[in-house]
């Protein structure tokens, strides 16, 4: 019985549509997840005749052996402080703290900003608080106080304190969803605010996603500015993060400096459930066996260097350092005349701050772990035209084109970061 060639094509062309389909629903899932959340390799080889060199979002270099990815055009701002109208005399003051670690911090400095503005008060400059009880940072040891004020010049008075005739017992506690809304301002805030003279801000997180929304708000460039225009490192942490991407550069000399970070923190993922949920299996984390496996599959070179977030080393790393010989984490990099301050204190916030701008300026990042510091590495990556962000996924077979793992936030230009730049 003859066989239709015709049929034939047909049938390879919709297995390979629900191939492709199967593996971008396992990617928003991923991003999807946030919503609900606060072995040897097979040698491989990178084969270029697979992969999109240009897709309009990302273009494959051509300097570095493996499926680099180089970086696009760093972003301008859409704001403008001159587009805001003048300040008036402030009336009041806004007080509040950064919580949970720069991932949060971000989120929580564009909020204030935004109330602040919104109701003509001043804002006062917050203390940084860690998850111990009395693990609290003055904002100064960890961002720079004269660039935040400066950048805030003409959009928010600032003051670096309460005056002492104010107490704190006489703030009023004010809670407020992250992406704070203007009706919110107006129906829940302000009413206060006007009652009580001064306010004591909390954000609370009902979602740690970072989609744009369609809907437009004439705080949106406050709230722009809030969140990618006013933090920066003071010099001392800076001058760490700069020393310990130094080191990973000199470690990468084979692919041409570059190095993958990698977000993986055992203690998390010993806390969250990893295993694969609905018809896909998509899951919202990966442990170091399924890093390992998920990156040789697109292509890395086994002497490619990565850098983890997991403080200090855990037997558990050994199968993802058994494949990838060049994997460190910060105790292996840091330099020793800095470990003292910045890794063997109690104080875990200089620990976190350090990953997270290490993930913002690497070369690829790789989300392990679904959550707000995924969201918030992403955003300030776009802004800075470092698109590479790679989703992890379960591949079949032994290869794939890393082109197929980019973040939705990305590939679909959905971050409220491409609503902040242009």
């Amino acid at each position: 019985m003859g066989v239709d060639l015709r049929q034939v094509v047909a049938a390879i062309l919709t297995l390979t549509m629900f191939v492709m389909l199967g593996q971008m629903i396992k990617r928003d899932h991923f991003d999807s997840l946030q919503d609900k959340l606060p072995g040897e390799a097979q040698d491989s080889q990178f084969d270029n005749t697979n992969v999109i060199e240009n897709d309009g979002l990302v273009k494959l270099s051509k300097r570095s052996k493996g499926p680099w990815i180089d970086d696009s055009q760093e972003l301008k701002p859409c704001w403008s402080k001159t587009a805001f109208d003048e300040i008036e005399q402030p009336r009041g003051y806004v007080t509040f703290s950064l919580t949970n670690g720069p991932e949060y911090h971000v989120s929580q400095i564009a909020d204030a900003v935004v109330v602040a503005r919104y109701l003509g008060a001043t804002l006062v400059l917050p203390d940084i608080r860690g998850s111990k009880p009395g693990d609290v940072n003055n904002f100064q040891d960890i961002y720079d106080v004269e660039k935040f004020m400066k950048s805030l010049d003409g959009v928010v008075k600032v003051a670096k304190e309460l005056p002492n005739e104010i107490s704190i017992r006489d703030l009023a506690a004010v809670k407020v969803p992250n992406r704070v809304t203007e009706d919110h301002i107006v129906e829940n805030v302000e009413p206060i605010f006007k009652s009580k003279g001064n306010i004591r801000l909390a954000t609370y997180f009902p979602t740690v996603n970072m989609r744009k929304t369609a809907q437009k708000s004439s705080v949106d460039s406050v709230a722009c500015l809030g969140m990618f225009g006013t933090l920066e490192l003071q010099p001392q942490v800076n001058e760490v993060v700069d020393l310990m991407i130094e080191r990973l550069k000199t470690l990468s000399r084979k692919s041409d400096g570059q190095f993958i970070a990698v977000d993986l923190r055992v203690e998390i993922l010993e806390n969250k459930n990893c295993h694969g949920s609905g018809s896909t299996g998509a899951k919202s984390c990966y442990n170091a066996q399924e890093i390992a496996l998920f990156l040789r599959k697109v292509g890395f070179d086994t002497d490619t260097t990565i850098y983890l977030t997991q403080s200090r080393w855990d037997s558990s790393l050994s199968v993802l350092k058994d494949i990838f010989p060049k994997t460190y984490t910060k105790e292996s990099i840091m330099p020793e005349e800095k470990k003292g301050k910045f890794l063997e204190s109690e104080d875990s916030e200089f620990e976190k701050v350090i990953d997270f701008y290490i993930c913002s300026q690497s070369d690829v990042f790789v989300p392990a772990i679904s959550g707000l510091f995924y969201a918030n590495v992403a955003g300030k990556r776009i802004a800075s035209g470092k698109p590479q962000i790679l989703v992890p996924a379960d591949i079949p077979g032994t290869s794939a084109a890393i082109t197929n793992y980019l973040s939705p936030y990305v590939s679909k230009k959905n971050h409220l970061a491409y609503s902040c730049f242009c």
